[in-house]
């Protein structure tokens, strides 16, 4: 059975499909239904082991008695009525209590980096009262008052130390200048035409004249061509139509997590869903935000709003290295129907840390967005970065160079493709009487959205992020290094509890992305694709086996498969699912504790396109994509590692045999795609 779940949209330039292969002809229905998982964003079993006084008595520890014992006060739902104690004992400024509150939310490292901070920022105090100069970052004496234009904060020149609480009163004066002077930039940069923007003869899109540029927005680290050794100046620019109004956009821009253990009350005003994040999955790997320097203009409102921020930023393979961003966040209503966002670090280039990260500072980067018709907008965005000099697997260079991994283009593909994928999953006007199998409309929203889980946990499985321990693994049938990463997984019951194996192989292919991802998601061809070897392991092998016989009609599996495309990546994502799991999510129920252990591919142009003598004004990007020279493509397995097979002395290591498993899978799918694309000499 096909389930066809996804198709173009009208007037896209992207195109999705949500697809489930059945290799069994029937399977009975789960009698279970799925259980629905808490929507609660504050949970009383979190407050129960959080709210410990130290040193407070009264009302606080009658809180945190009653809160123990279950009770609520008034009938009130506890994680309401705790809610309402928080903010009453926050303006009784109960600092500890507030402390433990927030400290849930940090992992140890971040816990370690804050309280630093806040020593430092005592420090700080102390010596300002004795009237002694401030200090750096290594304790020697800083400039009384170094100049605006510098951009450089009175604090550490890491912004590891830039946390609410640390930064001070004329510091936050200082920080909403530096927005504001990045905000006039940005909307020059998006709006100007020559000679600060130069449109390139060979790939028709626009390219900053550097000189011009300084000349406009003097920067003193710039001054006279004196550019830091060892960093590079990046900076694109690109437009695009977005299915989304404006207003709903930059509130997402704004929604980051927020991490702070100086305002618990701030942070909980703010959404922990993270929805900037969630435009952008396959780009974004980590997203926080540290500091609110100032709030909105109206209550609830993103105008106005600064914001203290950290991301990562991932391309999908892990011989990449991330990019690190500390940056100011600024939202802005220029008109009523035009808002700009901006983003711009406070460090300068010789102050900023080393990390084995690709550490960059961004220079005022952000987007313009303007209201259209029927609920579009424009989207006017410039990326501008000054990044460390790193070094770039050869067969990635080209890519890195043209914009494809980190640009504008990049940021403006993936967020109209998510964009897309939000306003189809509501849409009501889409007949489900075709829908092969799911029909109903609570069915297609509960399949869409297990296949967007399955495909948000690939993109974050297969990135260089420095969360993910990275290791080569010999590769018997050559063609590149199979990296290998594992993770346990104890508490998320979206995928399979244990040890998790990871093996992902990055190489090139001569074969346009549209051609290679048209094979990849063609049903007829899956035999091709497919592992065959026998035996495997079989909790090892789960993950592919299901795709390796569907002439098989007694195993009862489905392949829950979902694909995008886009000019600069594009995904195919698919999973096993047992025929009587999926079955209640196909009739509407909840799919979030369904556990899928998803493998897939990234498809990316290598950059080497071939150029267009003639500038036109439009650029059709499936037909940018079928005149690319090549495509770099990532294959990824994940398997659940045997119970006890990790043995204790190993410190939880996956086994040797299961990483000969696991590259064993990706070495073989990568030869089969060759053979049967008739490149097996690349």
């Amino acid at each position: 059975m096909c389930l066809r779940l996804i198709d173009r949209v009208t007037g896209c330039s992207k195109s999705r499909r949500t697809q489930t292969t059945s290799s069994g002809s029937s399977s009975a229905s789960s009698s279970a239904s799925l259980r629905a998982k808490s929507s609660s964003g504050f949970r009383t079993d979190e407050l129960r082991s959080s709210l410990t006084c130290v040193g407070h008595s009264g009302a606080a520890g009658e809180l945190a008695a009653q809160v123990r014992a279950g009770e609520a006060p008034g009938g009130e739902p506890r994680h309401e009525r705790a809610r309402e104690e928080i903010i009453a004992l926050s303006k009784l400024r109960h600092p500890v209590l507030l402390l433990e509150l927030a400290n849930r939310a940090l992992d140890e490292e971040q816990l370690l980096r804050l309280e630093n901070a806040k020593l430092k920022a005592e420090i700080e105090k102390l010596r300002g009262t004795l009237g002694m100069p401030a200090t750096d970052a290594v304790g020697s004496p800083s400039p009384a008052s170094p100049s605006c234009a510098s951009q450089k904060i009175h604090s550490p020149g890491s912004l590891d130390d830039y946390v609410e609480g640390f930064l001070l009163d004329h510091d936050k004066a200082r920080i909403l200048e530096l927005a504001n002077r990045a905000l006039d930039e940005l909307t020059t940069m998006c709006s100007a035409a020559e000679p600060l923007w130069v449109r390139s003869v060979e790939t028709g899109r626009d390219v900053l004249n550097y000189d011009e540029y300084l000349r406009l927005f003097p920067h003193e680290e710039d001054s006279g061509g004196r550019r830091a050794a060892g960093w590079s100046v990046e900076a694109s620019r690109e437009t695009g139509i977005v299915y989304l109004d404006p207003t709903r956009l930059v509130r997402a821009f704004m929604d980051v997590v927020y991490y702070s253990t100086n305002d618990l009350l701030t942070a909980l005003s703010f959404s922990t869903s993270n929805q900037w994040k969630e435009l952008f999955p396959s780009m974004i790997s980590k997203a926080s935000m540290l500091s609110v320097i100032q709030p909105g203009d109206n209550d609830g409102g993103q105008d106005g709003v600064v914001q203290l921020m950290f991301a990562e930023v991932q391309m999908l393979t892990p011989v990449l290295p991330t990019r690190e961003y500390r940056f100011l966040r600024y939202c802005k209503k220029l008109t009523a129907e035009k808002w700009a966002t901006v983003d711009v670090s406070l460090d300068k280039v010789e102050h900023a840390s080393s990390s084995t990260a690709c550490r960059c500072l961004r220079k005022p980067s952000g987007c313009v967005v303007e209201e259209q018709t029927n609920g579009h907008c424009k989207v006017t965005w410039v990326e501008h970065t000054t990044c460390r000099n790193v070094t770039v697997p050869s067969m990635y260079r080209a890519a890195a160079a043209s914009g494809l991994a980190f640009g504008a283009r990049r940021w403006v593909a993936a967020l109209q493709l998510q964009c897309e994928r939000m306003v189809f999953s509501v849409a009501t006007n889409i007949p489900t009487r075709d829908s092969n199998g799911v029909s109903t409309m609570a069915g297609r929203r509960s399949v869409l959205k297990l296949a967007h889980r399955m495909s948000w946990s690939l993109c974050r499985g297969i990135g260089a992020s420095r969360g993910m321990a990275w290791s080569k693994a010999p590769n018997g049938n050559g063609g590149g290094d199979v990296r290998v990463t594992s993770r346990k997984n104890t508490g998320d019951p979206g995928e399979p509890q244990g040890l998790i194996a990871c093996a992902v192989l990055s190489t090139w292919l001569p074969v346009s992305p549209a051609a290679l991802l048209g094979f990849l998601r063609d049903e007829t061809r899956r035999h091709e694709v497919a592992d065959t070897a026998r035996p495997l392991p079989p909790r090892v092998s789960q993950a592919a086996d299901s795709s390796s016989e569907p002439e098989d009609k007694n195993d009862g599996k489905w392949i829950l498969q979902d694909s995008c495309t886009g000019p600069c990546e594009s995904i195919l994502v698919y999973a096993p699912v047992d025929a009587a799991i999926l079955r209640p999510v196909i009739d509407g129920h909840d799919s979030s504790e369904v556990a899928l252990l998803p493998c897939g591919f990234a498809v990316t142009p290598d950059g080497l396109d071939s150029r267009s003598a003639v500038i036109t004004s439009t650029r059709d990007d499936d037909e940018m994509m079928s005149r690319a020279a090549g495509s770099l493509v990532a294959v990824a397995f994940q398997a659940l590692v045997p119970a006890g097979a990790a043995s204790p002395a190993t410190g939880g290591a996956i086994p040797p045999d299961s990483v000969a498993t696991v590259t064993g899978l990706v070495s073989r799918t990568l030869d089969n795609i060759k053979k049967a694309l008739r490149c097996e000499d690349c």
